[in-house]
């Protein structure tokens, strides 16, 4: 099939783009790497009175590493940080998490903002910007705001993000000096959408735990922070009987949906071996 008929914008500055939104009046969509968009117009899941697109805004696509904080421009494509050698320095889990996302063309023009923006619940980079506590830039016709993950998804492909704001930057903070850090991942296909995964984040002293993040993709409408599966870490330490404990609690607190790719006792069943293979993972890398 072929898209609906619609407008076509390239502002070469990001005034302009918001300035653009305004005039839409929320009909309008904004496209970085098209590369869930397009396929969702051709099918007519979609029908934007226009496009605007944000690949003539060279002020969007960075990557700088600043005060314990990579930042992002939410253009950056998934390959530039995929092979970033200050990423693989300063957060190689992103690039790890990254090089999970789709297949190699696809990563060369998806975009980091555009895959948060849409919020799909199997997406990778939801789940690790929850794990590492991340936050987004989004600017408007009032000027900036910040927005942190706890407050950027809402639900099914569904943000806080306001019809007339564009996201402009991702922030990733860098776990201290000693975190463990780890993902796992459960698809059909390499490449495939996660059926689940699970991130982890640990801050240790030994066996003690002093601060767990863990994150989920694949197993609910929404990417979630697993936080009973954090408390009883953070409680009981990183023996194996609490992973072990920790991964049950994780596998309770998912809400998956059964499809025509797993059940949703399947998803549990996953959610349940993928924390604990991450935990382990996490425990011990340095």
């Amino acid at each position: 099939m072929k898209p609906a008929k619609f407008d076509y914008h390239a502002p070469a500055a990001l005034e302009a783009a918001i300035a653009l939104l305004q005039d839409y009046k929320g009909e309008a969509r904004l496209l970085a790497g098209g590369q869930s968009l397009l396929p969702m117009m051709n099918f007519r899941l979609v029908e934007p009175a226009a496009l605007i697109d944000l690949n003539r805004i060279p002020s969007l696509a960075y990557i700088r590493a600043e005060d314990g904080v990579v930042r992002l421009g939410a253009m950056t494509r998934h390959r530039a940080v995929e092979f970033s050698p200050l990423v693989a320095e300063r957060l190689p889990l992103l690039a790890e998490v990254v090089a999970l996302i789709a297949h190699l063309p696809i990563r060369s023009r998806g975009t980091i903002g555009g895959s948060l923006a849409l919020a799909d619940p199997a997406a990778e980079l939801p789940m690790l910007l929850q794990a590492l506590e991340g936050e987004v830039v989004a600017r408007g016709p009032k000027g900036e705001r910040v927005i942190k993950a706890a407050g950027l998804f809402e639900g099914l492909m569904t943000t806080s993000l306001a019809a007339d704001e564009i996201l402009s930057e991702v922030r990733f903070p860098v776990p201290s000096a000693g975190a463990g850090c780890a993902v796992e991942e459960f698809a059909r296909r390499r490449g495939d959408f996660a059926l689940a995964a699970v991130t982890v984040v640990l801050d240790r002293d030994g066996e003690r735990c002093r601060k767990a993040r863990l994150a989920t993709a694949g197993v609910g409408p929404v990417s979630i922070r697993l936080t009973g599966a954090e408390a009883i870490l953070e409680r009981g330490g990183l023996s194996d009987d609490v992973i072990d404990e920790a991964a049950a609690k994780a596998a309770d607190e998912v809400l998956p949906q059964t499809d025509l790719h797993g059940t949703a006792d399947y998803r549990r069943h996953l959610t349940r071996v993928l924390t604990a293979r991450a935990l382990r993972r996490a425990r011990t890398v340095h």
